[in-house]
């Protein structure tokens, strides 16, 4: 900056306030200024001018994983308002591990972020306090923190979205409705199956144990719990799925399973030798049963028929989740709040289905 200023002919606080666009240097100094910027390729040091404020201009967001288009919409709209802010932002994704969660969180402490944005992987978060103490902001997205953290929380409505969705299926005449969820030690996926029985109680249909299916969302574990559900002696109707990966999931299992089945009869049944292998199946090729997906996901409207979801809005939990930060960050320190954001259906044909029956 000395170089800029005697290659203008300038003070040294007339660069200063050409850089930073104050207001007082007349407008042929500035651009005498400008072009000796442009001559010596200066660069403004904007780390060392945020260290001089206390701040480092940068931020840790830990999500579940960056590959999961939930958590990439989530991340773009954090990134998006980090920017207006002069920001940036440091992303780590935990895998559902609460031990890798907190070495991120830690490990984005100890790089003296200026604030965090957590969706957490575990329910465990005193080890923030000590960092919180010391002056770092933290909003918790999608899921809460542990019993005892007092700080900015953004959900969205899990067990009234899941309400919502079984509910709709009852409408149309189903009464075996299955549900079919992530692990139930997460805090979305126990919120949505929550939803499921408020919503099978407010019908006055009784909860069936044999028709819920909760785990991780492979391939395997999710077809082998759909050839079970199919092969009940009395199956679902229709299906509710708990996440995006779930749904999408599901349609790939419920294909592999019809590829195990034989001709149909007049009636749209299986047509199979008694005691022949595989799972009893009484749905034709297409889609047959019925399905509400929580969460949308690409290319949903373009499978016949066309999934109905329930949409929850990921860029709003991001962009919500990081306003609050960044209003902590400028000062402002209201009580912590908890933000609900609402979640609404879209039919497209897939929930809309009537019951199949046995011939």
């Amino acid at each position: 900056m000395n170089d800029v200023a005697t290659t203008a002919g300038v003070a040294l606080k007339t660069v200063s306030r050409v850089v930073n666009d104050e207001p007082g240097v007349n407008a042929a100094t500035a651009e005498r200024v400008r072009q000796a910027i442009d001559l010596l390729g200066y660069r403004r040091n904007d780390g060392a001018r945020v260290l001089r404020r206390g701040r480092t201009a940068s931020i840790g967001l830990i999500i579940e994983d960056v590959a999961d288009p939930f958590y990439s919409g989530l991340s773009r709209a954090v990134e998006d308002v980090a920017l207006r802010n002069d920001c940036l932002v440091f992303t780590g994704s935990s895998g559902e591990d609460p031990q890798r969660e907190r070495k991120l969180v830690l490990a984005f402490c100890a790089r003296r972020v200026d604030g965090l944005v957590i969706v957490p992987a575990g329910s465990d978060h005193g080890y923030l306090a000590p960092e919180l103490s010391a002056g770092i902001h933290a909003v918790f997205a999608d899921r809460p923190a542990g019993a005892g953290l007092d700080v900015d929380t953004v959900l969205c409505d899990n067990a009234g979205g899941a309400r919502s969705g079984v509910a709709h299926l009852i409408a149309h005449g189903h009464r075996r409705i299955a549900f079919l969820g992530d692990s139930a030690a997460i805090f979305t996926a126990a919120e949505r199956f929550r939803g499921y029985r408020q919503a099978l109680e407010a019908a006055g249909l009784p909860y069936d144990e044999s028709l819920v299916a909760m785990g991780t969302p492979e391939q395997a574990r999710v077809q082998a719990d759909l050839g079970r559900l199919i092969a009940l002696d009395d199956p679902p109707t229709a299906l509710f799925t708990g996440n995006g990966r779930t749904t999408v999931t599901t349609l790939r299992a419920l294909e592999a399973l019809r590829a195990t089945t034989g001709p149909l009869d007049d009636h749209g049944a299986t047509v199979r030798p008694l005691g022949a292998p595989g799972p009893r199946s009484l749905y034709p090729a297409g889609l047959d049963l019925a399905i509400v997906g929580f969460d949308d996901f690409e290319l949903a409207d373009m499978l016949t028929p066309a999934i109905t979801v329930i949409a929850q809005d990921a860029a709003g939990l991001g962009r919500t989740s990081a306003e609050l930060l960044f209003r902590r960050l400028s000062g402002d320190d209201p009580p912590a709040q908890r933000v609900q954001l609402p979640t609404h259906l879209i039919p497209r044909g897939s929930g809309e289905l009537p019951p199949r029956s046995c011939p």
